[in-house]
């Protein structure tokens, strides 16, 4: 007896369809893939809601990455000499 999985469904949040498929090797986990206009926008593991959407169809800007070595200084603070 093998375990039931669930079925493939189709459904539309607002503009976007949403195609929810079953994960392999999982009985109730469900892959949403979130497309709009024909075009696939991303996927999600949880239900998206159209604010979910929206953020995978224009994300907001990352500010660019600031470089360890430069940040990063190891090792103890020097002794300041006796007077």
């Amino acid at each position: 007896m093998s375990i039931p999985t669930l079925e493939r469904k189709r459904f539309m949040v607002g503009k976007y369809e949403i195609i929810a498929q079953p994960i392999p090797s999982s009985a109730h986990m469900l892959r949403y893939n979130v497309f709009v206009d024909g075009n696939r926008i991303g996927a999600l593991l949880s239900m998206p809601t159209e604010s979910d959407c929206r953020f995978l169809e224009n994300p907001p800007p990352v500010p660019p990455l600031k470089i360890f070595r430069v940040t990063h200084r190891p090792g103890r603070p020097k002794k300041t000499p006796a007077s």
